[in-house]
């Protein structure tokens, strides 16, 4: 059974930092690109950012030059290292895995994890 489990989230002030971390079970993890999606309240779910199985990745402009994708395949597990946090960052952040053979992001897939709430506030 597929498992997406992240970690990470959590309250930050405006400007902080914090790092999301995605481990993932039963899939053969380099064949799968993964992606970050988030939720805010009464707001459609959106890419935050996604890394390809060759490592290209793809950002949502919003987050453009303050978050990095990053995959470790030896470990199985994705990362979003989130930099000079806003408000409107707030949401439910949610690790995607879709088995992908192309070069570029081409999410979201069927896998999703259970989310992790980030909220930024003073």
């Amino acid at each position: 059974q597929v498992q997406l489990v992240e970690s990470g989230g959590g309250l930050v002030q405006p400007g902080g930092s914090l790092r999301l971390s995605c481990a993932a079970s039963a899939i053969i993890f380099r064949f799968y690109a993964m992606g970050w999606y988030r939720r805010a309240p009464g707001k459609q779910r959106e890419l935050v950012a996604g890394i390809a199985t060759g490592g290209s990745t793809k950002y949502a402009d919003s987050v453009k030059g303050r978050f990095t994708i990053s995959r470790d395949n030896a470990k199985n597990t994705v990362y979003l290292q989130m930099n000079s946090l806003k408000p409107d960052d707030t949401a439910v952040y949610y690790c995607n895995a879709k088995w992908s053979y192309v070069s570029d992001y081409d999410g979201p897939g069927d896998y999703w994890g259970q989310g992790t709430q980030v909220t930024v506030s003073s």
